[in-house]
């Protein structure tokens, strides 16, 4: 495998890793999971170590500054002067996912650890911790050796893991300065492994919810009402069995359904060719346990364009060690569901809702709230593009640059792709296998981050010489 620019590499080993290690010491909880954010002022540590940092490289050209309006989470700006007319805009956040449970010994999610294998470990590094550096680290490189580049506007914000909801306010008050970019660069997705650059091309929508059942008014014995009273769970899982089959996972209704675009099958068959049994292995699967499938291709379709149910969290069942004979009052179902790239979000949930509610076994009384977010599917790569993502990934990696979808949701890139439609994008990351992102035992993977801003260095180039 090719050697990465040393420069680079020297500038990750001596001014980004230890940065990140202070970084991944502070408990920043995106707004939806520390509601008392402003006052903990964690957040604001978090701006104060990026923003300081930043100003502290010395970049030509660069105005700085940290947005404020009144409760709104802040958002850090930073512009670079370049040639020509050409804006990039670059993306990245800084709020984290909370610390969750299962980190190994001697690993926590505030507790940094950066291992001789390059694996840095804790909170927040990989998602997306990483990106502000990364995007300097880029200009710098382009300044020191005199290539030419377009202007940069960077936008790194604070609430991208409660979905965004200040990223529009922010984004139509400084519209006049971001001006109209040709490229966006975002540096908040994954990579199928860390041998090559990949490029995120669609992303799934998500809506989520309760499904509340309720049958009685208190719990009674299970023995004196087993067979006269349905149990709550029972009633949640036919209403579910509405939604998916229980056998295969397939996601039943026709409006959660889409045709796959002849465009990512033929990523997805490409991916699955390099990934190979790496689709599914990536996982921490118990012994004995197998995929949802056979097929690779098939297994990648499912994760990126086919809709699949998860229930992730329930209320009303007490802890094994507590639980009695006890048949249940009620029970509270949480649901993530994942919906292909390109169905309506909003009509989405409202079908989601209904079929949940409508006709409920025994007259149970049934209540969902549900709320859709949307997902996002990439325009045609230029062919400018295409040629420089392959370029740089042959020389920074050694193999050719590869293209997939993520299962997961990013709000913003549907917010970005409408209001830049003219926009090329460039959805990349650092989020490969084992990374974990909100899990426990998240790491980011230095030496590929290392080689991915060399990548980005050779494609601002390009996109500065394209047409020249």
């Amino acid at each position: 495998m090719p050697t990465p620019d040393p420069r680079i590499a020297a500038f990750w080993d001596e001014r980004i890793v230890p940065a990140l290690l202070d970084f991944i010491r502070i408990p920043n909880q995106s707004p939806l999971f520390d509601p008392e954010w402003a006052a903990h002022g964690h957040m604001d540590r978090a701006v104060q170590l990026v923003t300081s940092w930043i100003g502290a490289q010395g970049l030509t050209g660069a105005k700085l500054e940290v947005v404020r309006d009144g409760a709104r989470t802040p958002l850090i700006l930073l512009e670079v002067q370049g040639t020509g007319k050409d804006t990039v805009l670059m993306y990245g956040h800084v709020d984290k996912q909370p610390p969750f449970t299962g980190w190994r010994e001697g690993l926590g999610p505030w507790t940094p650890v950066l291992q001789p294998d390059g694996k840095l470990y804790g909170r927040g590094g990989a998602d997306d911790g990483y990106a502000a550096f990364a995007a300097v680290a880029t200009l710098k490189a382009l300044q020191a050796a005199g290539i030419p580049h377009g202007r940069v506007v960077a936008l790194i914000e604070c609430s991208e893991e409660s979905g965004s909801p200040d990223l529009p306010h922010y984004l139509d008050a400084l519209k006049g300065r971001i001006g109209e970019p040709s490229l966006i660069v975002c540096l908040d997705s994954g990579c199928g492994n860390y041998d090559q650059l990949w490029s995120t091309t669609s992303l799934r929508g998500l809506v989520t919810g309760t499904l509340r059942v309720e049958m009685l008014t208190e719990g009674v014995h299970s023995g004196m009402a087993g067979g006269i009273v349905a149990t709550p769970f029972q009633v949640a899982r036919a209403l579910i069995a509405r939604l998916e089959n229980a056998e295969s996972g397939e996601v039943l209704p026709p409006s959660l359904k889409v045709a796959v675009p002849p465009a990512r099958l033929a990523q997805a068959r490409k991916a699955a060719q390099v990934l190979g049994g790496a689709v599914s292995g990536i996982f921490p699967w118990a012994e004995g346990v197998r995929p949802m499938a056979d097929d690779l291709v098939e297994l990648i379709l499912n994760n990126t364009w086919r809709a699949s149910l998860a229930v992730v969290g329930q209320d009303g069942m007490p802890e094994t060690a507590q639980a009695g004979n006890v048949l249940l009052a009620g029970l509270t179902l949480k649901f993530s569901l994942r919906i292909p790239p390109t169905v309506n979000p909003q009509a989405a949930a409202a079908e989601v809702k209904r079929l949940l509610e409508e006709r409920p076994p025994f007259g149970a009384k049934v209540g969902v709230t549900a709320s859709g977010g949307p997902g996002w599917d990439a325009p045609a790569l230029a062919p400018w593009l295409e040629r420089a993502a392959d370029d740089a990934s042959r020389a920074v990696y050694g193999r050719e640059a590869c293209y997939f979808g993520v299962g997961g949701s990013i709000p913003f890139m549907h917010m970005l792709g409408e209001e830049f439609p003219r926009a090329q994008f460039l959805i990349t990351g650092v989020l490969g296998p084992g990374s974990n992102a909100h899990g426990p035992n998240e790491f980011l993977h230095v030496p590929y981050a290392k080689r991915l801003t060399d990548c980005l260095v050779r494609i601002m180039t390009a996109h500065a010489r394209r047409g020249a």
